[in-house]
């Protein structure tokens, strides 16, 4: 037996995260968490994480700090239309993004979606060498238009500066859908949301976009008759023939000619002197191109953000280095064993100690000369020293009064209170996402823009 989910599945398995994680009524937090201060091994070659619970169990005992999720979207490939480049059409039957995007992301940090691949007089496709802009092509912003280099496109949204700064990246490009009450209601909009509603609500369901010719046929010494049969109305489109075969069929304008209302259709070619030719028609989702860029663009992914600042208050690590990076959901108070609500806060353990640490360094690897227990220092703070155990070092435990030493520095000092646990407990909630990163020094001025990509 063979089987499928849907990408309709798809969008709603990531859509219940989404909602979860921007909905704070419904009582679930979520964490961006960073951590793992300890090299990877004698060369600090990164290590793939593996998706078993021993790994999520390392991910904890490494946690440092952790910061509240700040930001969410939608997210999608990245694509930046670039000269020269050959693009695929918008297609029903292609499964994820083709290897030719039908998207791209210009200059202006439009984004806008392909729905006809530009091709010559004999059916060969052509690169595109025309930047879409609906400005330039003089048309609305909820029209389709056709470009000189042949190819036809659709503006779906633009991306403000706040939104470009919380979710673009090198990799991705945020998308969403805007909500909203009535059409034009402007309560709490801004000009580029206000923009997309207008197209959202200007969408035309179940247009043909595109012909695709199937088999070209023979014997053709005029191009055949297209007819487009189906539940819906007023699509129209041409032929184009070379050596006696059909090597293209094209709407025949940028808007009104793909017409409304298909749930299905199917073409037949007729007249033309030939025979053996066929086509099928690429039809539109159920509530059309624009309407919902996530569903028109594919998106299975959600991007959420935050951003430490320095210390965060005494909460974060500085002056050291951190390699890993987790998302963390409904991780709770050590004292209290409530759910952890706070902004920001330490995951790890420290001692205190009879003297101000100064003669310690971080990074170093530290043992309890009677207990045998052994630790990496995560910072200092004074007479505190934090530190993380994994299973590099064992989880062995300090004693109160013993000397505790840098096994690999000059660093020595008395515990006068051992194994004190910071306020958020690491091994509480539950662990969602592992990211091992190249080592990232943190210092007092400092600011992580950390975006974590999760995926369907």
């Amino acid at each position: 037996m063979t089987a499928i989910v849907t990408d309709f599945f798809k969008k709603k398995l990531i859509n219940f995260l989404y909602d979860e994680v921007v909905n704070a009524a419904d009582s679930n937090e979520y964490y961006i968490g960073i951590g793992k201060s300890d090299q990877y091994n004698a060369g600090d070659t990164i290590i793939d994480p593996i998706r078993t619970l021993r790994e999520e169990r390392v991910a904890r005992a490494n946690l440092q700090s952790v910061k509240k999720v700040t930001a969410t979207s939608f997210v999608i490939p990245r694509y930046n239309w670039t000269s020269g480049t050959l693009y695929s059409g918008y297609s029903d039957s292609v499964v994820g993004i083709p290897s030719n995007t039908y998207y791209v992301l210009t200059e202006d940090n439009e984004v806008y979606i392909c729905l006809q691949q530009g091709k010559n007089a004999t059916g060969v496709a052509v690169t595109s060498t025309v930047q879409p802009s609906y400005t330039d092509a003089g048309v609305s912003q909820y029209q389709a238009f056709e470009t000189a280099d042949g190819y036809r496109w659709k503006f779906l949204y633009a991306l403000s500066a706040a939104r470009a700064s919380d979710f673009l990246s090198a990799g991705f490009i945020p998308t969403q859908r805007i909500d909203w009450n009535e059409p034009g209601d402007s309560a709490g909009l801004n000009t580029f949301e206000l923009q997309q509603v207008d197209i959202q609500r200007r969408a035309v369901a179940g247009q043909i976009t595109s012909i695709a010719v199937t088999a070209g046929g023979s014997g053709y010494t005029s191009a055949p008759t297209v007819a487009i049969n189906g539940n819906g109305s007023s699509a129209a489109a041409t032929a184009t023939i070379s050596g006696g075969a059909v090597v293209k069929i094209e709407m025949n304008n940028e808007s009104a000619a793909m017409g409304s209302g298909y749930d299905y259709a199917s073409i037949a070619l007729s007249g033309g002197g030939g025979t053996g030719a066929t086509a099928r028609p690429v039809v539109t989702s159920l509530a059309g191109i624009g309407a919902d860029p996530r569903e028109d663009l594919k998106s299975s992914s959600i991007m959420m953000t935050t951003k430490p600042n320095g210390s965060e208050s005494g909460t974060f690590v500085i002056d050291n280095d951190f390699r890993q990076i987790a998302v963390l959901r409904n991780i709770k108070d050590t004292d209290s064993d409530t759910l952890f609500t706070a902004t920001n806060g330490r995951a790890l353990k420290y001692h205190q100690m009879s003297a101000p640490a100064t003669t310690f360094t971080v990074d170093k690897f530290i043992r309890g000369a009677s207990s045998g227990a052994a630790a990496y220092i995560d910072d200092i703070d004074s007479s505190v020293i934090y530190y993380h155990q994994n299973e590099n070092t064992g989880f062995g435990s300090f004693s109160n009064g013993e000397l505790l030493e840098e096994s690999d520095g000059s660093g020595s000092g008395t515990i006068t209170t051992a194994g004190l646990n910071s306020i958020v407990n690491p091994y509480s909630g539950e662990v969602l996402y592992i990211e091992n990163r190249a080592r990232i020094i943190r210092d007092a001025a400092q600011t992580e823009d950390i975006k974590v990509v999760i995926t369907v």
